[in-house]
């Protein structure tokens, strides 16, 4: 499991950047922490690590997933994380347009406005 845990946190702080990821382990308490250290070796390590389909694909993918379950704060990282992984604006645009059809014009609306600030501050 060591290992997935090192695969997981070159391939989390890959997506969404050193900071990001070392505020939030720093940040874990004695409550948080196990599942901090889980997520990064079952999310990133196990789920990402095997480079079966590449990061910009799963970039892609968890965009679609997210935006479907509607989780607006995680779309939000995940978004500048899928601009990092060499998603493209007009990728985006096409990824809320199948989120509208599937998931409902007000969750479209949703990704839309957070695309639109992540768009705004990566000067997009």
């Amino acid at each position: 499991m060591n290992d997935f845990f090192e695969i997981g946190l070159k391939e989390r702080k890959a997506t969404l950047g050193d900071k990001y990821v070392e505020k939030n382990l720093n940040e874990a308490d004695d409550f948080t922490k196990p599942f901090q250290e889980a997520m990064t070796s079952w999310c990133w390590g196990f789920g990402w690590g095997d480079h079966c389909i590449d990061r910009k694909t799963r970039s892609m993918m968890n965009l679609t997933m997210i935006g479907a379950l509607g989780k607006m704060k995680e779309w939000e990282i995940h978004c500048k994380g899928a601009i990092k992984n060499g998603v493209s604006k007009d990728q985006i645009r096409a990824i809320i347009h199948v989120i509208g059809i599937y998931c409902g014009v007000p969750q479209a609306l949703e990704c839309f406005r957070i695309a639109q600030k992540v768009l705004a501050q990566e000067q997009l």
